[in-house]
Parts: C-alpha cells; sequence; structure tokens
C-alpha cells in the first residue's frame, strides 16, 4: 500500500527530527559559564530538553545550584543569542529522517513542524540544513501558546490546507497537545523523551524512523 490515512503529518523538531542535544548543550553551557556555574555534561542535557529554552534553562539551575539572585530572562537571551549563531554545528536528522521525509513525500503527504523552540531559531535552524523546503508550514513558539496548549497544531491543519493530520513527537508537551487537538499521535523512543516512551500517551512508538509509515497505518 502506498498510501497513509492522513493528507498531513507534523513533527516536533527538537529530538523527535532533529538531535539538537549538542548544540543546545554547548549554549546552555555558554550561559551558565556566564554566571560561573559548572558546565552541564553532555550525558545529562538532553534530559533537560523539552518545554522550550526557559524550562531548559531552570532545569539546568536547579541541577547547579539554584536560581536565586539570578536574572533569568537575562540569561535566557544569553543562551538564545549564542545558539542563533552557533545553531548547526552538530544537529542532524535521526538516521531514517531523510528516507521517511521523502517518502511521505512521495505520497502526497504534507509536512509540517510545530516546535515550542522560538519560531525565528526553527526557520534558520531549517535553512541552515537545507531543509525548509520540506514542509508546508513550519510553527514556532511565539506566535500561539505552547504546547501542550492544541492551539499550535489546529493552525498547522489550518496553514496546510486542511485534512486529517497526525502528529509525531517524543515528549508529554507533544502528546498531550496532540490528545487536546483530537489528533493521533506517534511517540519516537529515540527522543528527549521526559518519561518511558510507552508511558507517553502516544497511539503508536517507534523506535527508527523507518517503522513511522507502518505506524501510521495502523492510526
Amino acid at each position: 500500500m502506498d498510501t497513509i490515512p492522513f493528507a498531513i503529518v507534523g513533527f516536533d523538531l527538537d529530538g523527535t527530527l532533529l538531535d539538537t542535544s549538542r548544540d543546545l548543550g554547548v549554549a546552555l553551557n555558554h550561559a551558565l559559564g556566564t554566571i560561573g556555574r559548572p558546565p552541564v555534561p553532555d550525558e545529562q542535557v538532553r534530559g533537560l530538553i523539552g518545554g522550550g529554552s526557559g524550562l531548559m534553562l531552570r532545569r539546568a539551575l536547579a541541577l547547579t545550584g539554584g536560581d536565586e539572585g539570578i536574572d533569568f530572562e537575562a540569561l535566557r537571551q544569553v543562551l538564545v543569542a549564542f545558539y542563533g549563531e552557533n545553531i548547526a554545528h552538530h544537529t542532524a536528522l535521526f538516521p531514517g529522517g531523510e528516507e521517511m521525509l521523502g517518502d511521505l513525500a512521495g505520497m502526497g503527504v504534507k509536512l509540517a513542524v510545530v516546535t515550542n523552540k522560538p519560531h525565528g531559531l526553527a526557520v534558520r535552524l531549517f535553512d541552515a540544513l537545507g531543509l525548509s523546503d520540506r514542509f508546508a508550514s513550519v510553527i514556532g513558539g511565539g506566535t500561539y501558546p505552547l504546547k501542550p496548549d492544541p492551539a499550535a497544531l489546529h493552525a498547522m491543519v489550518d496553514a496546510c490546507g486542511g485534512g486529517r493530520a497526525a502528529f509525531v513527537g517524543d515528549t508529554t508537551f507533544d502528546t498531550g497537545a496532540a490528545r487536546a487537538a483530537a489528533m493521533p499521535c506517534v511517540a519516537v523512543s529515540f527522543g528527549f523523551v521526559d518519561a518511558p516512551a510507552d508511558q507517553l500517551g502516544a497511539d503508536a512508538v517507534i523506535d527508527h524512523f523507518d517503522a513511522l509509515i507502518p505506524a501510521l497505518r495502523t492510526l
């Protein structure tokens, strides 16, 4: 069978389509260094990602001494500015992503992204990786309430011209938004999961992108 029962497939960005952990970790540790905090080890950074830059930074501050006396918003801006200038040194699609996007596009499926990453950074990252033309819509943080609010997922469907949609993500922010939008959801176990993958509340869980299209056919 060469089709799936969806006109639109939307994706989260960080930890779902792209492994951004190393570039985010470098930016996070740069910001922490400006206030004399120790760096967060690489193996711990993945567990801090999810919910936007502010939540990642708050988690890192909690690990390294708390946030008392910290100008949090100024520090977050330091993080975001550094990340924006160093956004794609290590970031890449997860294994199988290139083929999966091509296969979905070949079926006539419209591809979209809804991320809590600020919209400008999401666009800059896709431009840097040469992926921007793959997506009919990219919706980043700053225009709609952050996931798990479903507003951005509804906007994604509208931007793609309507039709049945599914969403793919890696955290409870994603599955919660999909559930609130009454949209089938697939979770990826290889992302920055904030709970065991089979406990995220998704309709299906995959361990590699070569399993996504078969999973979508079952929903």
